[in-house]
């Protein structure tokens, strides 16, 4: 069973009656769900994953507004839930904190995965935290939300700014270009294997990070990206070309200089498509300072090219 279906069961089985019959007076400022860190959160979790922190358990959100005494409350009806749900053991709340689940403040929460704790984040705030972190953020599901505030805030940043968008895109099509297109292949003329490996893991680095961004969806934490990439709308079929790059060594340098050049064609088709480029070149340089020239705003467009990445 995965993570998330567990922790919905267990919250309409146990949680939904606990909250209604001990916390009325509270519960109109309540958000129930499952979000955060760990694979059950965006859907990703398996067999392997449950040696760790898999338990029947969710988040109670709280806004600053719920006075400590009832904070300590709902924490101890939270832990007094039964210990085992469907043939899975809950884990001991940690005294000192730092608990997945069981009672969160709103402004906490916000504050671990975005720096501010009403998810305000200034434009030029957006570089400066990584993506993972509002994917984790806006991930699993809210079961309730009575008060408003938890969806609010997750709505507000469900993407991030355009500008800031085409900056990451026009930065790593860049590294791409240098990467994949240039460095690869020089590096395999020098004989210069390991170079040509780190190349190679650049490209496919950046390639992974630009489809995410031509599918306006955060990417995950690196060892989930690859996972996430199969769920994407745009270009999850490079899936198989991509894990090539990263799995092969170079005893075929030229086929993997040729799928270089196909990831590279279809990103600029995907560019085009969504009219950011024109330019009718192969090679992905100068494509990168298309996008670059479509931010609007003009500090963030006059900033080096490669200050996003």
């Amino acid at each position: 069973m995965k993570g998330l279906e567990l922790s919905e069961k267990f919250y309409y089985e146990y949680g939904e009656k606990m909250i209604k019959e001990n916390f009325a007076d509270v519960e109109k400022y309540l958000a129930v769900g499952l979000a955060g860190s760990g694979s059950e959160c965006f859907g990703f979790d398996d067999e392997i994953s449950q040696d760790h922190d898999f338990e029947p358990g969710f988040c109670i959100f709280i806004p600053d507004e719920i006075d400590s005494k009832t904070e300590f409350q709902l924490e101890r009806a939270y832990a007094k839930l039964p210990k085992e749900f469907m043939g899975y053991k809950r884990s001991p709340l940690n005294p000192v904190g730092g608990n997945r689940h069981g009672v969160i403040k709103i402004s906490r929460f916000f504050e671990e995965k975005t720096g501010s704790k009403t998810a305000d984040i200034p434009t030029v705030g957006w570089f400066c935290i990584a993506e993972q972190f509002p994917a984790e953020a806006t991930n699993g599901k809210i079961f309730c939300d009575n008060f408003g505030m938890m969806t609010q805030l997750r709505e507000k940043i469900a993407y991030m700014p355009e500008d800031v968008r085409l900056k990451k895109l026009a930065g790593n099509i860049l590294l791409m270009a240098q990467s994949g297109q240039y460095n690869y292949p020089r590096c395999i003329k020098r004989g210069e294997t390991a170079a040509a490996q780190l190349a190679v893991g650049e490209f496919v680095n950046t390639a992974l990070k630009v489809i995410f961004l031509l599918n306006k969806k955060y990417i995950p934490y690196y060892k989930w990206t690859f996972r996430a990439l199969k769920d994407l709308g745009k270009l999850s079929d490079l899936y198989g070309d991509l894990e090539y790059l990263i799995s092969s060594d170079n005893t075929e340098a030229e086929k993997k200089q040729e799928i270089i050049e196909k990831i590279s064609a279809r990103v600029i088709d995907e560019l085009k498509a969504q009219e950011l480029t024109k330019i009718s070149s192969p090679n992905l340089e100068p494509h990168a300072y298309s996008v670059n020239d479509r931010i609007k705003d003009g500090e963030i467009r006059n900033l080096n090219i490669l200050y996003a990445v």
